[in-house]
């Protein structure tokens, strides 16, 4: 089984007949967004983190006085 790439070269294939800037910006912004999907419950647990330590090290002041 044979497979035969479709473009003549590189460039050819970047510019897919004229669609090449609209194919790309959807894989940029699909992959961005499935980029933003994984790191942003990282970010979210880190500020909860965060949050909650310096909650309980108020509380922790708190009851010393």
């Amino acid at each position: 089984m044979k497979v035969a790439f479709q473009f003549a070269d590189l460039q050819a294939f970047l510019w897919m007949n004229g669609h090449g800037p609209y194919v790309w910006a959807c894989y940029a912004i699909t992959f961005a967004g499935l980029a933003l999907l994984v790191l942003e419950p990282r970010f979210q647990r880190k500020r909860f983190i965060k949050q909650q330590n310096l909650a309980r090290r108020r509380a922790q002041g708190s009851n010393e006085r």
